[in-house]
């Protein structure tokens, strides 16, 4: 009788308990109904326009389309005029000297600006609206204030010379040779800012008594950097990078206001090879070519990442 007095009680509704573990199944599905039923349209958008245009981009690029599509596929064609054409070639390495220079000058220049700037320094607000300010322009507008700065007649080279050096020389966008560095000193000046605003709220994330700590130790303030808070900071990076990836692979205003293409096509993109053999020379087949190709290269440098990123974090 004690053992049956003190012994644990039996649950005096099982069929109603199980009844309450069943019920929470649906609750779980019910969950945020209104925020799922409003991204209905959004997930309806990605996959017909986004999703739905890139399958039939691909799919007519292995067409012999010209002014309207059509569906007389010619196999690789395409392809094979694509990179047998000098402009594409020339327009592929641009981008790679464009985007290499900018993701390394963007990165470092950012992060010097945002480091002197988390010093605390008076008028920083000021200086922040001063930096981040060309990033609300257009590029149009900086590719044509920088084709007059950089223009000869009255530019940089204009000034320097009246001041006394008469053998200076610096005319970027008339020399076949460099003029894609000109674009490159547009494109910096415009998106620097936002790299140092970027790096200075990861920055200002950074916990006061690591600071702390580093300066008991006698750390250097450079070893800190280097060692402890960019490491801490590897998020920031990378939506950095991600931000200026997508800017390098469509860069196509800051081209067409600065130079056009030229010298001849020596500042050729490949943005702008897909927009004048699809809109000018009426070549819809050879633009979806370029368009797919441009499509590939991002491919191949995402999807390895995400997964080395997201992957290895869920098998972890």
């Amino acid at each position: 009788m004690t053992d049956q007095l003190t012994g644990p009680l039996p649950d005096p509704f099982p069929v109603q308990s199980a009844g309450r573990k069943r019920s929470g199944r649906p609750n779980q599905l019910l969950r945020n109904l209104n925020a799922k039923i409003a991204s209905i349209p959004m997930v309806l958008t990605a996959l017909v326009i986004f999703l739905g245009g890139t399958v039939w981009t691909v799919v007519y690029s292995f067409t012999n389309s010209k002014l309207l599509p059509r569906a007389k596929f010619v196999g690789f064609d395409q392809y094979e005029r694509l990179w047998a054409a000098p402009r594409w070639l020339v327009s592929i390495e641009n981008l790679a000297i464009y985007g290499l220079f900018t993701l390394i000058f963007s990165l470092v220049i950012g992060f010097v600006l945002a480091a002197l700037m988390d010093q605390k320094i008076r008028f920083e607000n000021t200086f922040r609206t001063i930096f981040l300010y060309p990033f609300a322009l257009s590029f149009i507008v900086t590719g044509l204030v920088w084709q007059w700065v950089l223009n000869p007649e009255f530019g940089i080279q204009s000034v320097v010379r009246s001041l006394g050096w008469t053998s200076f020389t610096f005319d970027p966008l008339y020399n076949s040779d460099i003029v894609i560095y000109g674009v490159l000193i547009a494109g910096l000046w415009q998106g620097t800012g936002l790299v140092m605003c970027l790096l200075l709220a990861g920055l200002r994330g950074i916990d006061e008594d690591i600071w702390k700590a580093s300066r008991v130790d006698g750390i250097p303030m450079w070893r800190t950097y280097l060692f402890i808070v960019i490491p801490m900071m590897r998020p920031v990076f990378i939506t950095t990078l991600v931000i200026i990836a997508s800017g390098i692979v469509k860069v196509y205003d800051l081209v067409v206001a600065q130079t056009s293409g030229g010298p001849g096509i020596a500042s050729e993109v490949p943005a702008k090879y897909v927009y004048d053999y699809m809109f000018q020379a009426q070549n819809l087949g050879q633009g979806f070519a370029a368009s797919t190709m441009m499509l590939v290269t991002v491919a191949i440098i995402i999807i390895p990442w995400a997964y080395l990123e997201f992957g290895g974090k869920k098998r972890g």
